[in-house]
């Protein structure tokens, strides 16, 4: 590459190259109403050592949540994380690993991948799983494409008790190929199946539900499967990971597909990301389903090794002709799942989800006995339940915070729930009887 200085001859030599007279011509395509009119307001540059110490001012005004009490739940989750997580995948060749086109040389990333799929598909309880998707909102989304390819049919229903982020990226992937998407409300805080009969009438590709939804309630699941294949739809489900430590499986359940976050699996909260989706499906499905899948094979001296499979080169190259536009991974970040779910095991995994449920139904009843506070729904719930408060939870949230304790998420964050007096509140097998209790006496305390 040959370096060119950056003086006015030459700027005016690359402008006469390319047929302009001025960098403004570059920028036609953006619309002048958009534009900036007016110099940019810098205040003077810093050295190195003046950028580091302002840069650390900066982060002290944060507040991580392995420094505070965090309640705080809503998709993102402080579980507890074994140290070997971080030591192992700190490691150069799996800290720098990307999509691994050249199997030859990736036989240890394509190995953390099929061991990602095959835990994913006992977790869930179906045939066949891909390699980590963006997050879970993604997965959702994806799953959607999926199933109005398989059934050649441009309208699905999600429940409004689904994760906004979730529903709002499905309408997102739905506007392009013009997908019609109609959300059930749930003032109740689950999916009446009443309603939903009502809106299978007419065919509909799949049901997208989540369970347990975005308000940490249970589903009744049994009943929405039958009304959904009784209809021709496909049942996708969105499930918190953890909670297959003691929630029947979406297998289990005959959903045809299941998505879900799995950040709780080992990954920081990091401020909100990155984290890693993952998908699962039938069978039956397999040549459908989006992203990357490793397969195990064996080589010409009869030796086991690993290899992308079942995907097609217009995954990258030919966007109009992909099952799907995600051409990489949270390979990383599946990765960390991945070492988890193999650290805790089977009892391991069972054994946080049990904490969390028991944790979280004694923090909710110590709660709702405080003067003004009382549960949203009576639901039964797995480790996220809604408190009505007795003013603006957002209120709540800020007060608290001065106290080193995350109280949750105020739904007055989703104006469609109509719920500003409401707080989600999260509780994992991290939190102990005495930092609930810290918390209990602090909302009882909160003018």
């Amino acid at each position: 590459m040959t370096y060119i200085p950056n003086t006015d001859a030459n700027r005016k030599s690359i402008m006469d190259a390319i047929g302009i007279s001025s960098v403004d011509e570059l920028l036609t395509v953006i619309p002048q109403e958009v534009r900036l009119t007016h110099p940019l307001h810098l205040p003077p540059a810093l050295s190195e050592l003046e950028l580091q110490d302002l840069m650390g001012e900066l982060a002290d005004q944060n507040m991580a949540a392995d420094k505070a009490i965090s309640f705080v739940g809503g998709g993102m989750y402080d579980h507890f994380i074994p140290s070997a997580i971080k030591h192992l995948t700190g490691r150069s060749e799996f800290l720098t690993s990307y999509t691994p086109y050249q199997p030859e040389v990736s036989q240890g990333t394509l190995q953390g991948i099929y061991e990602f799929q095959s835990m994913i598909c006992e977790l869930t309880g179906l045939e066949v799983a891909n390699a980590s998707m963006y997050d879970g909102a993604s997965a959702a989304a994806e799953a959607m494409m999926m199933a109005c390819a398989v059934k050649r049919c441009n309208r699905v229903v999600v429940a409004g008790s689904m994760h906004p982020h979730y529903t709002h990226t499905i309408h997102t992937y739905a506007h392009g190929p013009g997908i019609t998407v109609e959300t059930i409300p749930c003032p109740e805080g689950k999916l009446d199946p009443e309603q939903l009969q009502a809106h299978l009438v007419d065919q509909a590709a799949c049901v997208l539900i989540q369970h347990p939804n975005f308000f940490g309630h249970l589903e009744a699941m049994a009943e929405i499967e039958k009304m959904v294949h009784s209809a021709g739809a496909l049942l996708v489900m969105a499930v918190d990971p953890i909670s297959l430590g003691l929630i029947k499986p979406p297998g289990e359940y005959g959903a045809d597909i299941a998505v879900g976050e799995g950040q709780s699996l080992g990954n920081q909260v990091s401020f909100g990301g990155p984290a890693l989706g993952f998908f699962a499906a039938k069978e039956r499905f397999v040549r459908r389903m989006p992203g990357r899948i490793a397969g195990q094979t064996i080589d010409q001296k009869g030796q086991r090794g690993f290899v992308l499979t079942l995907q097609a080169r217009e995954q990258h190259i030919r966007r109009d002709k992909a099952t799907s536009n995600i051409c990489t991974s949270q390979q990383l970040n599946a990765l960390m799942a991945t070492i988890y779910m193999a650290m805790m095991g089977k009892t391991g995994l069972q054994k946080a989800a049990d904490l969390c449920l028991q944790k979280s139904h004694y923090a909710a009843d110590r709660i709702a006995e405080l003067p003004g506070y009382s549960l949203r729904f009576n639901t039964p719930f797995f480790k996220e339940f809604v408190i009505q408060t007795p003013g603006d939870a957002a209120h709540i949230v800020h007060q608290l915070a001065g106290q080193h304790i995350l109280a949750g998420v105020s739904l007055g964050c989703f104006p469609q729930f109509k719920m500003d007096d409401c707080l989600l509140i999260a509780v994992t097998e991290r939190r102990t009887k005495a930092q609930i209790d810290r918390f209990v006496d602090a909302l009882g305390h909160i003018i």
